[in-house]
């Protein structure tokens, strides 16, 4: 399944971090703030070891706090939504729009729920791997910019892990996609989500993250449970 193999290469993906004191976070540069959101994030799970032993719940706290001001996840649930989106723009029905939008807005809220507590996951299975930046580009006058890294560990391949973030208001930069190889995170989770959402509706789609969201902290990546 594509995404698993997401969700496993995404633990190495988030070891992004350098052994640096915890600095104020950069929006206006999306090189710093990768680097800068992930040392910040790692240095609190080291720092709050004892409460996460005590309950992994305690990780989703971290995430939150630490991760998820710094991800746009609207827009990455509205890239997920994708055909979804669209429709509802043709749609001509002021009360079948309304309904459909007030859909979309509870999507968004599941979906970050959905993306803290598959981080929160994710963290469970973290160990020291090395990463490599690779050079930060101008990015003056563009609005999406990719952050390339790649993911050292002895004994394995390298793995490309390429994170892609877009400029909103104020100029500020935040995350919304992570490509492995190549591969879009999103583009895959959108593909999974199509086929539901398009026989059983956004209704049936949000119950299910919304389960999954609710699931105990524990990593999913090998059982398929994404």
């Amino acid at each position: 399944m594509v995404y698993r193999n997401f969700l496993n290469m995404l633990i190495l993906a988030l070891s992004i971090f350098s052994l640096q004191v915890a600095a104020e976070v950069d929006l206006k540069d999306p090189y710093k703030m990768v680097q800068q959101v992930a040392d910040n994030t790692f240095q609190r799970v080291a720092r709050d070891q004892e409460q996460v032993q005590k309950s992994r719940e305690y990780l989703r706290v971290i995430v939150e706090e630490e991760l998820m001001p710094y991800i746009d996840y609207k827009y990455a649930a509205y890239r997920v939504l994708g055909s979804y989106i669209q429709k509802i723009r043709t749609m001509e029905d002021k009360q079948e729009k309304a309904e459909a939008i007030k859909h979309v807005r509870t999507f968004i809220d599941v979906f970050q729920r959905y993306l803290v507590a598959t981080y929160a996951g994710v963290f469970t299975q973290y160990t020291n791997q090395k990463v490599e930046f690779g050079a930060a580009k101008k990015f003056t006058d563009d609005e999406v910019a990719i952050v390339n890294t790649k993911i050292v560990e002895a004994g394995k391949p390298d793995i490309r892990i390429d994170f892609k973030v877009r400029k909103g208001k104020n100029n500020e930069w935040r995350a919304y996609d992570m490509m492995a190889e190549g591969i879009s995170l999103l583009d895959a989770k959108q593909t999974e989500l199509h086929g539901i959402l398009r026989q059983q509706g956004i209704e049936h789609v949000i119950n299910l993250l919304d389960k999954k969201s609710r699931l105990p902290v524990q990593f999913r990546g090998d059982d398929g449970n994404s």
